[in-house]
């Protein structure tokens, strides 16, 4: 692939990307400002359930957890907006030659434009909620950047898998609403017994989540088993994600 075909290909993924990120608000009296909204919802509520339920010892327990929902909803909106990319966009399958890893990789990079956007509102909260913050948070972008190869990886799988089986929707849904009690979101790591610590810390996302944590709140870098996670993961889904990707896309045409 040539010079000009790369740079054709990437000023087709900015137009897809600046129009996936351009609909999802489009018919929204508020805009992008539901992204940090929903979250910031989550956070009182959660904050007050949890509060006064699990009476959690965490230091700044807002700030706490809403870096885990934010970490969270990057994934979930990512990987559910990712599973519908193809499908969603048939005109682009059957009527228009590009690679088509290009839809799914527009879609997650509209998805990554408004994560970042709400991390960049997250910052001056976090200073109203007394967080100190340091050099440290400079390393957010790149824990930002691995989530979305992360997501794009899986992603990759789910789209093409929901091309062929159209009720993959329905059942991720589910392992999502799963996977939110699965990820330290409103409980510790600590809280876990010990003998499932090890598989429970296998959880990319769960990594995420404690290297954002440790960047923005305990001013300390991410821990080795953080980033070894989080760099296994990522390699192994999209190379998961590329072998079923090529071999179900023979017959995106035919099945759209």
């Amino acid at each position: 692939m040539g010079a000009g075909a790369i740079r054709h290909y990437l000023d087709v993924i900015v137009v897809l990307a600046q129009k996936d990120f351009k609909i999802r608000y489009r018919t929204s009296i508020l805009g992008f400002l539901w992204s940090l909204l929903n979250p910031l919802a989550y956070m009182v509520i959660l904050t007050i359930v949890f509060s006064f339920v699990l009476r959690p010892n965490i230091e700044n327990y807002a700030g706490w957890l809403l870096i885990g929902l934010l970490i969270w909803r990057f994934f979930y909106v990512g990987t559910a907006q990712g599973l519908l990319s193809v499908v969603m966009n048939p005109s682009l399958v059957t009527k228009v030659y590009l690679p088509r890893y290009v839809i799914v990789l527009a879609n997650n990079v509209a998805n990554f434009l408004g994560s970042a956007l709400e991390f960049v509102a997250l910052l001056p909260l976090l200073l109203l909620l007394g967080v100190k913050l340091t050099l440290n948070v400079l390393l957010l972008p790149a824990i930002l950047f691995m989530e979305f190869l992360l997501v794009f990886g899986i992603s990759l799988s789910l789209s093409s898998l929901n091309v062929r089986y159209r009720d993959f929707y329905q059942l991720w849904d589910i392992a999502l609403q799963l996977g939110f009690f699965l990820c330290p979101i409103v409980y510790a790591i600590d809280s876990i017994p010990e003998r499932f610590q090890m598989l429970y810390s296998l959880n990319p996302v769960t990594r995420l989540m404690e290297s954002a944590r440790a960047i923005l709140l305990l001013q300390r870098l991410p821990s080795i088993l953080d980033s070894t996670v989080v760099i296994s993961s990522v390699a192994i889904f999209i190379l998961i994600g590329v072998l079923i990707f090529e071999r179900l896309e023979k017959r995106f045409a035919e099945e759209l």
